[in-house]
């Protein structure tokens, strides 16, 4: 099945089983069943089997599933059974944040380059690289040929920023500033801003 016939709220729900596989793994287990994935993660058993049969057939009616291989056959499907370098642009508090967690690594990603403008952190390090000057961003982002990038610049640079990306071979945007960016076809954004969120769930409070 092509990629495109493929909803993207069942992609955006591969990774959060991916997770649940990786606990399993973590406590020991070697199978699991729809139901038990279902019961931790809050979504039916008949949801899981049902974006799962989108790939392939995975497990066997009356076992379940076998923890290590559907681990790798999501990882697989998302691209993750390699390591994607990734630019991160604005070395500001949360750009110092992303730099420093260590959950990246091991799970497909990892920051090869940092850059921002202010000249006064050019040249300074963080985490174990030095941050780079963004008026070089379009030219070593396509000398590496990095593919994905995490924007965590203010608002104001953020579709400027978008642009030099996509023109310099980005595929993949991560966008943590507060701004909806205009992309060409083929790329894809996800956007991550904590005040929409927290907006959101104060409604219900």
């Amino acid at each position: 099945m092509s990629m495109t016939t493929i909803p993207d709220i069942v992609v955006g729900r591969l990774p959060i089983y991916l997770r649940a596989l990786n606990f399993l793994a973590a406590e020991g287990r070697e199978i699991t069943s729809s139901q038990e994935l279902g019961d931790r993660l809050g979504i039916s058993s008949a949801q899981i089997r049902k974006d799962l049969s989108h790939f392939g057939e995975f497990g066997k009616q009356g076992t379940g599933y076998d923890i290590a291989f559907l681990r790798e056959q999501l990882q697989r499907i998302l691209q993750i059974d390699r390591t994607w370098e990734v630019a991160l642009v604005g070395a500001g508090d949360l750009g110092h944040a992303l730099a420093h967690y260590g959950g990246f690594t091991g799970r497909g990603f990892t920051i090869v380059a940092v850059f921002d403008n202010d000249p006064n952190k050019v040249g300074q390090p963080l985490a174990h690289l030095m941050i780079q000057d963004s008026s070089h961003l379009g030219n070593i982002v396509r000398q590496q040929g990095i593919r994905v990038a995490i924007i965590a610049t203010p608002a104001n640079g953020a579709q400027s920023t978008a642009d030099i990306l996509v023109n310099s071979g980005v595929k993949a945007i991560l966008n943590y500033a507060p701004i909806t960016l205009t992309v060409p076809h083929g790329v894809r954004v996800q956007y991550i801003d904590p005040v929409a969120h927290l907006q959101r769930m104060t409604f219900y409070l």
